[in-house]
């Protein structure tokens, strides 16, 4: 839920004869990658995520030396503070790659973990398939039921554009077959909200995700809340009065995608509202076809307001600290699983979602801004 996402970025980029900020995944001084095994390993990496120059210093008054596009991925040597990278923000954390500094809210932080790919789909309670993280900058997808369904995936075939997931988006896995190649291949479906969309990636770009690791943390302690702060774009889990957890988020967006001042995406306040509604991973999409959004397989997601408004990941901004969502709290996938995990009510795993009605044993959520 961010205030420009990918089909925005393809419309304005294809009605532009001169945008180059979009550019073909080819064709570039940092050569693009379509199999999972040709990313870097062992590395800190970064995936652009739609265009970024590559500065001599970190500031964006220094020199330009390299451009990158959507979807390069470099390796990411390490973390250093500079200027602000525009006058909208306040984020100055940069990124130094072999070839220069970007602005770190210009790259996803991913990494290219190969995996084994299993032999036999588990079986569960009621079905077979598990639930699988993308660990790989991005996977390649093949759509086993076309037409397409989803008015994203159409955007992205319209424009010629590789359908991919990205680095720690989840996904139900219930069948696997071989390619040409001898290599195993996922059957990968949205178990929520999807339009239908069905897809074949290589396995080995996906770890599957145990219902050990998502154990409920502290699930003998009822008095929990989360509190989100707008002024200081922050949570904090409380305990009682103890607080357990930290950390930097991105609330409703204050600006929409022409930086024209807006009310629209605000996260609505109040003290009241609980979390009701979780999924492990859910297809999102809202709003309308000039301001909305569509998202695949966004994880670790805890519904808290009406209209959908959740604590969730996010894998298509790294602003952490600056208002960037449609009404969400935008959160690292780290954080988001916390919140999952921790707060009630506590999901199943093979459903990989849970509903109640009434806020009786949910965690409270209270959204806080500074009036002064």
């Amino acid at each position: 839920m961010n205030n420009i996402n990918r089909r925005d970025f393809l419309k304005l980029g294809l009605l532009s004869a001169g945008a180059l900020a979009f550019m073909p995944r080819s064709g570039n001084i940092f050569s693009l990658k379509n199999a999972v095994t040709d990313f870097p390993k062992g590395t800190r990496l970064g995936r652009v995520f739609h265009s970024a120059d590559i500065k001599s210093k970190p500031d964006p008054n220094s020199s330009t030396v390299g451009n990158l596009y959507e979807d390069n991925v470099v390796e990411w040597l390490r973390d250093v503070i500079g200027s602000a990278p525009n006058s909208n923000s306040t984020n100055r954390k940069w990124v130094e790659t072999p070839k220069g500094y970007v602005p770190a809210i210009q790259m996803q932080p991913v990494q290219a973990i190969l995996n084994t790919p299993v032999t036999e789909i588990p079986q569960q309670t009621e079905s077979k398939g598990f639930w699988a993280e993308v660990t790989v900058p991005y996977v390649d997808l093949t759509l086993e039921n076309p037409p397409a369904h989803a008015q994203l995936l159409k955007d992205w075939i319209a424009a010629s554009v590789t359908p991919r997931f990205y680095y720690s988006q989840i996904f139900w896995v219930d069948g696997l077959k071989k390619d040409d190649q001898g290599n195993t291949l996922y059957h990968l479906i949205e178990k929520h909200g999807s339009s239908g969309d069905m897809f074949w990636a290589d396995a080995r770009g996906f770890r599957p995700v145990t219902a050990d690791e998502l154990s409920p943390i502290s699930p003998d302690v009822m008095d929990k809340k989360v509190i989100v702060d707008l002024t200081h774009q922050t949570v904090s889990c409380y305990e009682g009065k103890r607080e357990v957890y930290f950390t930097r988020v991105s609330t409703g967006a204050k600006f929409t995608s022409d930086g024209t001042k807006t009310e629209a995406y605000a996260t609505p306040v109040g003290l009241y509202n609980v979390i009701t509604t979780k999924y492990i991973s859910v297809h999102m999409a809202g709003g309308t076809a000039a301001s909305g959004y569509e998202l695949f397989g966004v994880c670790w997601t805890s519904i808290f307001a009406s209209g959908g408004v959740a604590l969730h990941s996010t894998f298509w901004h790294n602003n952490f600290g600056e208002g960037m969502s449609h009404g969400c709290v935008n959160m690292t996938p780290e954080d988001s699983k916390f919140i999952y995990r921790w707060s009630l009510p506590q999901a199943p795993y093979e459903a990989g979602k849970i509903e109640q009605t009434g806020y009786a044993g949910a965690t409270n959520v209270q959204v806080m801004e500074d009036t002064i």
